[in-house]
C-alpha cells in the first residue's frame, strides 16, 4: 500500500502524529519501529489546498516540497507576507528559546496555542503580548532589533545544539530575563497588550509563564549525539529505526548500525514523495550527514 505525508501534526502535545493525505493519522510512539520506503519520482504538493496543475518534480533536498510557482502563491497568502493587514484574529508575541544564547522572537495566532512551538522545534518559549496583526509585527520588529534576536533560526543549528543543552531551571531564567528586558521596552504598539510574567506553565495556551518542551520532545534521551541527518529521499531509499525522540518536525530514529547509529529525519522531506513500508529492509539507506554536537548554544 502506497501513502503520501501530509506532514507532522502536534495538534496533540503530548502526542505528535505524521498526518497521511487521505486523511489518516499515526502517532508517534518513542520505542516503535518507523520506516519508510520512497518510490518514484518527489512532486509539488500544491498550494493552498490545490493540486500543482503541472505535477513538477522537485529536489529531494527542499523542505517545502513546491515548485516555484506554487511556492509563490502559497507564500502570497500566508501571514509572513503581510498581504492580510485586516486580519481580525489575535496574535500573540512570543520569545522562542532552542539553545544557550539562542532565542528569536516571532508571532502566531492565538487560538493555535503553543502548536507553532512545537512546529518549530521550540525547547522553550514565554508570552510578550497579544493584539491585532500589524501591531503585533510591529513589536516584532522592535524586539528584534533592541534585543539584538533574530526571527529566523536554521534548522540545522537548532539540531547541532539539540543534544547537548543546558537544564531546565538555566533556560528557564535566561527567558525570564530576556521577558523582563523586552517588557521594560518603549515602543510598544498601544494596541498590543503585554503579557506579565506569571506562574510557570506546563502547556501552551493561556499560561503566562516560561512553557518547556524539553519532556515533551525527548531531548534527554539524546544522550549528546548529534546523530547523522538525512539530506534527501531517492527512488527506492529507505529510512528505518526505533523512534528515540521528536522535536519540531524531526525525527530521531535508532536504525541499529554502528553500535546505535541516530538518524535525523527531518519528516517535511517526506512530502511529495509515494511512500511504503520498510519491509525486508534492514537500515537507512539514503544519502545522510553527521550532525555536529555544539556545546553552549552559540555558533
Amino acid at each position: 500500500m502506497e501513502w503520501r505525508s501530509a506532514g507532522l501534526s502536534w495538534a496533540d502535545r503530548e502526542r505528535p502524529a505524521l498526518v497521511w493525505e487521505r486523511g489518516d493519522v499515526s502517532p508517534l510512539v518513542v520505542g516503535r519501529r518507523v520506516g519508510f520506503r520512497a518510490l518514484g519520482r518527489r512532486e509539488c504538493v500544491g498550494a493552498r489546498g490545490n493540486a500543482c496543475p503541472v505535477a513538477a518534480v522537485v529536489p529531494g533536498r527542499g523542505t517545502q516540497a513546491r515548485c516555484a510557482e506554487c511556492a509563490r502563491l502559497d507564500r502570497a497568502h500566508s501571514v509572513a507576507a503581510d498581504t492580510i493587514a485586516d486580519d481580525p484574529r489575535t496574535y500573540r508575541v512570543y520569545l522562542a528559546w532552542f539553545g544557550a544564547g539562542m532565542v528569536k522572537v516571532g508571532i502566531t495566532r492565538e487560538e493555535r496555542g503553543a502548536a507553532r512551538l512545537l512546529e518549530q522545534g521550540a525547547v522553550a518559549f514565554v508570552w510578550l503580548g497579544r493584539g491585532p496583526l500589524m501591531a503585533a509585527r510591529r513589536a516584532e520588529e522592535l524586539l528584534r532589533v533592541t534585543l539584538g534576536v533574530p526571527d529566523r533560526i536554521s534548522y540545522a543549528k537548532k539540531r547541532a545544539v539539540r543534544a547537548a543543552l543546558p537544564g531546565v531551571d538555566e533556560r528557564r531564567g535566561e527567558l525570564e530575563r530576556m521577558h523582563g528586558f523586552a517588557l521594560a521596552l518603549d515602543g510598544w504598539p498601544e494596541s498590543l497588550e503585554r503579557v506579565a510574567l506569571g506562574e510557570r506553565g506546563v502547556g501552551g495556551h493561556g499560561e503566562h509563564g516560561v512553557v518547556d518542551h524539553g519532556e515533551v520532545f525527548g531531548v534527554e534521551r539524546l544522550g549528546g549525539v548529534g546523530g547523522f541527518a538525512v539530506t534527501e529521499l531517492v527512488d527506492g531509499g529507505v529510512v528505518l529505526g526505533d523512534l528515540v525522540a521528536v522535536a519540531g518536525p524531526d525525527l530521531y530514529l535508532d536504525d541499529g548500525g554502528d553500535g546505535g547509529r541516530l538518524v535525523v529525519l527531518d519528516s517535511r522531506l517526506l512530502r511529495g514523495w509515494r511512500l511504503e513500508g520498510a519491509r525486508g529492509a534492514e537500515r537507512t539507506n539514503v544519502p545522510v550527514r553527521e550532525v555536529p554536537v555544539v556545546q553552549g548554544g552559540l555558533f
